[in-house]
């Protein structure tokens, strides 16, 4: 396990930078006037855009700025933005509320998804297995905007059953609703998988032996049933929370929460291109690290599966 940690960490590094590289090579070279609108009405005067230029290496070519900032990045250091606020600032006081949030949205997902999923994979053709289908499709189909603007507008603008917006404590209970909307797609994808992976190790081997044995029916679903379906929805989960944090700018903005989303919103609007770029490498780093524990967590599920 630890040679295969090792390795796999390695080959993570190949890919950061081949990505990161990509992303920046991409954000940058969007054609526009990066100065645009930084003096008010009035073009900058040339001085204040030789200034930033040289600051910002913008005469040089995106290799030798790519490599300027992995230098810095290295360093703990993601730069600054164009008014001179400092990009770790940025991320230090936005990343913690989409965190939070998304942990919200995963647990949400999990535990509803995985519930209908287990229920209905051992049920089939029934009742709830018909509702969950057809809810399940339901909620795949709507996007998340309509979901957010329903949800607000019923249970918090209506009923005031919860709030429609979130304030900047950002409390678990404010977090819920959008957290139900950030996972919505997600948690009917896992009902989905978690269905039929249970439906499929139903018929497996190992459970006929476990119920001619003897043993409770919720120790069969526990114990042997549960732990071998998990492999699929574990996946979906791992790498979705690198998802969650990337594509919450419609919630966050919807529900008015200062997090890593709305502030790459905001960087698109102004044309921070340094904030942009900034902020999806910490996501990008997130992800791959989401991905490594994923493919541990397969051992921990399965004995069967042994890495060297």
């Amino acid at each position: 396990m630890g040679r295969y940690l090792v390795r796999r960490l390695l080959q993570l590094v190949p890919v950061f930078l081949g990505t990161t590289f990509l992303i920046y090579w991409l954000v940058w070279s969007v054609p526009g006037d990066p100065f645009a609108g930084k003096c008010g009405e009035r073009p900058c005067p040339p001085s204040y855009v030789a200034a930033m230029t040289a600051k910002f290496q913008l005469d040089e070519n995106v290799f030798v700025q790519y490599a300027t900032y992995m230098k810095n990045l290295l360093q703990g250091d993601f730069g600054t933005t164009y008014s001179g606020r400092s990009i770790n600032d940025i991320i230090a006081t936005a990343y913690p509320n989409t965190l939070k949030l998304a942990v919200v949205a995963l647990a949400i997902e999990a535990v509803i998804g995985l519930t209908a999923g287990v229920l209905t994979g051992l049920r089939r053709n029934g009742f709830l297995d018909n509702l969950v289908l057809v809810s399940t499709l339901f909620m795949i189909a709507l996007p998340v905007f309509v979901v957010a603007f329903v949800l607000q507008w019923t249970l918090g603008l209506q009923w005031g059953i919860v709030s429609a917006t979130v304030s900047s404590e950002m409390p678990f209970s404010e977090l819920i609703m959008p957290g139900f909307v950030l996972g919505s797609a997600s948690m009917a994808y896992i009902a989905r998988v978690a269905r039929t992976s249970i439906a499929e190790n139903r018929r497996a081997d190992y459970v006929r032996t476990a119920i001619a044995k003897g043993l409770p029916m919720r120790r069969v679903v526990g114990v042997h049933l549960l732990r071998n379906s998990l492999i699929p929805v574990v996946t979906l989960l791992g790498t979705d929370l690198g998802a969650l944090m990337g594509g919450a700018i419609v919630t966050e903005s919807i529900f008015t929460i200062n997090g890593i989303g709305r502030e790459v919103y905001r960087s698109i609007v102004t044309k921070e291109s340094a904030t942009v770029v900034s902020i999806v490498v910490v996501l990008v780093l997130v992800y791959l690290l989401m991905n490594l524990l994923v493919d541990l967590l397969y051992a921990a599920l399965d004995p069967r599966i042994r890495y060297e």
